[in-house]
């Protein structure tokens, strides 16, 4: 494995141009794969929901679940999808929580470990998810455990960033924390476009199990009636064999830092398990809560309340049940939520990261939803029951073009903000979120009152690349902000906290997009996005943007 250099100081050109560089750029090159990786399980719940949702409709006796619904079949399309949806909002509470750990784990445990051990665990729901997906009778408690599990590969960001951010001088923190997490972000893209490929056929042979038969749909197959074989659990076996040559990679190439109190590897590792764990536990309290019926109390409160309980919970555990010398580490970086700034930057990252993972985990299935059913007769009458629709795209096409354009175009905000200024880059990349996302919600308020949905099919894929555009875009330039407004110390804790709490849109907008799914109106939870967005323009300007700003950056 990769030694430890014995002194690490990339401010300094000299070492930076004789020894700082080529560590910084392999470590880079190993981070991003490995990260890519992680997004990519942590996000395939969106996929494997909307599968589990095609071949249900072909074959009501596959993945019949009962979960919730007083031991009876769904019989209601939207209250069957809002089910559906659980899965990648299971999975984002949980990977959002696994980031507040994992945000401090870098200077704890060293960034090598750390990509090693996260490496390695997510290769244990992918197994658990390939093995119980083969059985199309399956409960769904498993498979909310097993996408809580993937969190892990959420977790990840924060702690990938800040171990990014130490390698790198500031001069050039904007393309290298641009370039691994958008590369690293475009894991998302490629499990939308490799996933519809691999569960085609038995990619494992017999290890990877039988496929499953169902009808297809006459708009996916040309011809009502076909039968299709699927094998779904492909979509999470796939990605074994990549990450067990990735943790290796991980193991031998990057290298921990001196500056930072890791220890030998297995107290390293030993530290890295505790933390996990303490992660899991306020994670699994806010998925218990998710899963709960509440009976007549308001979803979306209960959506909110979840977050604000899973977040306490968690600060909590690992403010006092810490190890001492984990707990002295801690408490100096715990110094960042006295500055206000760490919680202006958290709200303005919440908007670029947390729209984008957000969006990405739900788009796979609102795309089915908007364009699979019609809801309304010729004459504009609402229907008793939504039917399919016989000419709805085939949306395996396109659902993977905005998480790519999102991903690839994020090192393009970093770097326009080394030119122009990350605040500058902000306002008027906010600006293009709002008008997008109002736009979204109104084509989508068409497609569901018209006969003939997939007429909106065009300006609601192309808003909604727009809107992919502008969060890359953003989150590029809010991170590029935060190195110029924090110390280096501080930087790195708040490029994890911030990335930390905006993962939380991976819960936040598929729970909200449920809620408004079931009632009918899911260009209800478009515009409220907008909103908020509004007030980030607000806020970014105050403090960052306007002439005689506080710190212009």
């Amino acid at each position: 494995m990769a030694r430890t250099p014995k002194q690490w100081d990339v401010e300094n050109a000299s070492f930076w141009q004789t020894t700082g560089r080529a560590i910084a750029v392999r470590n880079l090159i190993v981070s991003i794969p490995n990260l890519l990786c992680g997004f990519s399980v942590w996000m395939y719940w969106g996929m494997v929901a909307k599968v589990i949702r095609t071949m249900h409709q072909g074959n009501a006796e596959l993945f019949n679940f009962t979960f919730g619904n007083d031991g009876k079949p769904y019989d209601n399309p939207d209250a069957y999808s809002a089910l559906l949806l659980t899965l990648p909002a299971a999975a984002g509470l949980m990977g959002a929580t696994l980031r507040i750990p994992n945000s401090f784990m870098v200077a704890i445990c060293g960034g090598r470990n750390v990509k090693f051990m996260t490496t390695v665990l997510l290769i244990l729901p992918a197994v658990g998810a390939g093995i119980v997906l083969r059985n199309p009778q399956t409960s769904f408690l498993p498979l909310v455990v097993l996408a809580a599990m993937s969190g892990v590969g959420g977790g990840a960001f924060a702690s990938s960033m800040s171990n990014i951010s130490f390698f790198f001088p500031k001069r050039m923190q904007g393309l290298a924390l641009g370039l691994n997490a958008g590369l690293g972000n475009a894991g998302v893209s490629v499990m939308q476009f490799l996933i519809p490929f691999v569960i085609t056929f038995g990619l494992f042979g017999s290890l990877g199990g039988d496929p499953q038969s169902f009808n297809v749909a006459e708009s996916a197959a040309g011809a009502g009636g076909a039968v299709k074989e699927l094998w779904i659990q492909n979509a999470a076996l796939v990605w074994v064999p990549i990450m067990a040559f990735l943790a290796v990679a991980a193991w031998f190439v990057m290298n921990n830092l001196p500056q930072h109190d890791c220890g030998p590897a297995p107290v390293a590792i030993g530290k890295y398990l505790w933390l996990t764990v303490l992660g899991f536990a306020g994670g699994s309290v806010g998925v218990v809560m998710l899963i709960t019926d509440w009976g007549g109390f308001p979803a979306l409160l209960k959506t909110f309340i979840t977050l604000g309980v899973t977040v306490a919970v968690t600060m909590a555990l690992m403010r006092y049940l810490t190890p001492p010398p984990i707990k002295t580490s801690l408490d100096k970086q715990f110094v960042i939520f006295g500055n206000k700034h760490n919680w202006v930057m958290t709200w303005l990252y919440t908007m670029t990261f947390g729209s984008f993972i957000g969006y990405s985990n739900a788009f796979p299935m609102l795309i089915d939803i908007v364009f699979g059913n019609i809801a309304v007769g010729p004459d504009g009458m609402a229907l008793a029951k939504p039917i399919a629709n016989p000419n709805a795209p085939i949306t395996s096409n396109y659902i993977w073009m905005g998480a790519g354009v999102g991903a690839l175009i994020r090192p393009l905000g970093g770097w326009l903000s080394d030119k122009w200024g990350g605040a500058r880059v902000t306002q008027w990349d906010t600006w293009a979120m709002v008008a997008a996302t109002i736009g979204a919600g109104y084509v989508t308020y068409l497609a569901r009152h018209s006969h003939t949905p997939e007429e909106y099919f065009t300006p609601f894929l192309l808003l909604f690349i727009l809107l992919f555009a502008t969060t890359g875009i953003g989150n590029g330039s809010t991170f590029r902000m935060i190195p110029i407004i924090f110390p280096k110390e501080q930087a790195g804790p708040v490029l994890g906290w911030t990335s930390a709490i905006a993962a939380y849109g991976a819960f936040l907008i598929p729970a909200i997009l449920a809620t408004q799914i079931k009632g009918g109106t899911p260009e209800y939870a478009l515009y409220g996005f907008a909103v908020y967005y509004a007030s980030c323009l607000v806020v970014n300007w105050w403090f960052y943007a306007r002439k005689g700003a506080e710190i212009p950056c």
